[in-house]
């Protein structure tokens, strides 16, 4: 009788366990960004926020979405992808509109101009939604034409965790060259660290695809790298340190 009490005890707190373990991977991404957000929104200025951050999750999730249609996946990462997604989109929709309501240049930029000099970098909001809806019919139709093939399933997978994974390499070029990490977020940078590291713990006990924990194992390899840049320059400054005080922050390209 004591086992069996002791077996649904046992039960009931794996499940619970489970259970927020679900929720923390699919709502745990995103809580970074709300600060983000927030300063954003209160100082009117996305100088420390690069939009590309938008441009690789989205790429990413999307073709993450995409590959669970070749190969099984856990729901709750599936969830999170469609999160990230949602998310990113209304980071764009703040950031072009304090953008424009502070640009001092009248030319509006437009996807359809097709200009690779302003790739990315539009006027409007629904330019944005254009590309990504370009992309995301692209890509499904290549999927579902390939979709029976295992190579191109399994390298779906992998350039999507990879291309997540790569997230964080622009921010340690920019912060190479600028030879500072000034403007950026310590805070921000730890709470990337501790969500990734979660992440692929989440990955190895659910026995996601390889691809998924190796690129996790990747993506926190970058974000202590970017670690060690705040500790190197803020111990060897390279540059004369600014005077205007800087409040946004982003994992930037």
């Amino acid at each position: 009788m004591d086992e069996v009490i002791m077996d649904q005890i046992m039960y009931v707190a794996h499940q619970a366990v489970s259970w927020v373990a679900s929720v923390a991977i699919i709502f745990g991404g995103v809580v970074p960004y709300i600060p983000q957000y927030r300063d954003i929104r209160r100082t009117q200025s996305a100088e420390g926020f690069s939009t590309y951050v938008c441009l690789v999750l989205l790429v990413a999730n999307i073709l993450r979405i995409l590959f669970r249609l070749g190969r099984y996946f856990e729901t709750p990462l599936l969830w999170q992808s469609i999160i990230m997604i949602i998310t990113m989109l209304i980071m764009l929709n703040l950031c072009t509109s304090v953008r424009m309501a502070t640009e001092l240049n009248t030319k509006r930029r437009s996807f359809t101009d097709f200009d690779w000099n302003y790739f990315w970098s539009w006027s409007r909001f629904v330019d944005y939604l254009q590309c990504v809806l370009a992309f995301t019919v692209m890509a499904a139709y290549v999927t579902y034409l390939l979709l029976d093939s295992v190579l191109f399933v399994e390298s779906l997978g992998f350039l999507a965790v990879f291309t997540e994974a790569m997230l964080g390499t622009p921010q340690l070029y920019c912060n190479y060259r600028n030879k500072s990490t000034e403007g950026m977020s310590i805070k921000m940078v730890l709470m990337w660290t501790s969500g990734d590291t979660f992440k692929t713990g989440y990955f190895l006990l659910t026995q996601a695809p390889m691809q998924f924990w190796i690129c996790g194992l990747l993506q926190v390899c970058v974000d202590f790298a970017i670690l060690f840049q705040v500790y190197y320059y803020s111990r060897y400054p390279q540059k004369p340190i600014s005077h205007t005080t800087h409040t946004t922050s982003a994992k930037a390209l």
